[in-house]
């Protein structure tokens, strides 16, 4: 039996690659800085697909429930559960108990509230109480204004006067099991992670932070785990354009001395 290696700056436990499947009108779509959006295929197929190729969660996300008042398709949770037999978080449109209850049965393994917690900070509190912390997944969608990083809402139309720094630390002490960063200027510009806005986030945190916005090429992830030391790495067009494969990306990952499952 080989010696476990230790990597002190990561830490013990293995790194996940998330895919992220943004749905609008049961269709998976992608745009570039929250706009633009064009197709990118079925949701139930492509969660098959990355659940083949090693993905190690999905997350679900109904871009537009929230804005148009639309609760997240039941259906569409009982479709992927049917199919794939990793973890998958489902969001958009959950404002009460009731909705997050429902999405939970239908077979979702988390659930991520976004501009409902901001609305109202007790949700996450009651979320948290009634399923457990590790249910709750609270997603924020920064932006940098006049050299700070603002909190938005409504699939990022809507600016906030609340930094992001202190809704995270606040969600966190509600009951947050988890934040989904997504960096609104880095979101589909294949750029890069915001790495040092998620370092700083990450160092302030003792819940798993995952980065979201900006990947575009292998050496992102790198760069977003061993500056971030993020738990969880999220993206979208890349994977569902295949310009990066997950076996290629984790065999990527492993030669760089991160550890993935």
């Amino acid at each position: 039996m080989e010696p476990e290696i230790a990597y002190p700056f990561l830490g013990m436990l293995a790194k996940r690659i998330i895919p992220c499947l943004d749905v609008k009108d049961g269709r998976t779509v992608k745009g570039v800085n929250f706009v633009d959006l064009r197709d990118a295929g079925d949701p139930v197929e492509l969660a098959w697909q990355y659940s083949r190729q090693g993905a190690d969660e999905l997350v679900f996300l109904d871009i537009t429930a929230t804005h148009e008042r639309r609760k997240t398709t039941v259906e569409l949770v009982k479709a992927v559960a049917r199919q794939i037999n990793i973890p998958f978080t489902i969001g958009g449109g959950i404002n009460e108990l009731e909705d997050a209850d429902v999405l939970l049965h239908a077979g979702a393994d988390k659930i991520s509230i976004n501009s409902a917690a901001v609305r109202n900070p007790a949700l996450i509190d009651q979320m948290a109480q009634a399923f457990g912390i590790q249910f709750v997944v609270v997603a924020v969608d920064t932006r940098h204004v006049d050299g700070r990083n603002y909190v938005h809402l409504n699939g990022g139309r809507l600016k906030t006067d609340m930094e992001t720094e202190d809704w995270i630390r606040e969600a966190e002490s509600r009951g947050a099991g988890e934040i989904l960063l997504t960096s609104m200027d880095h979101d589909g510009t294949k750029n890069g992670f915001d790495c040092d806005f998620l370092q700083q986030i990450n160092a302030t945190l003792s819940i798993p932070l995952i980065a979201s916005g900006g990947a575009g090429n292998k050496q992102h992830f790198v760069d977003v785990f061993q500056r971030s030391n993020v738990d969880a790495a999220l993206a979208a067009s890349v994977f569902h354009y295949g310009e990066i494969r997950i076996p290629e990306l984790k065999e990527e990952l492993r030669q760089q001395g991160i550890e993935v499952r």
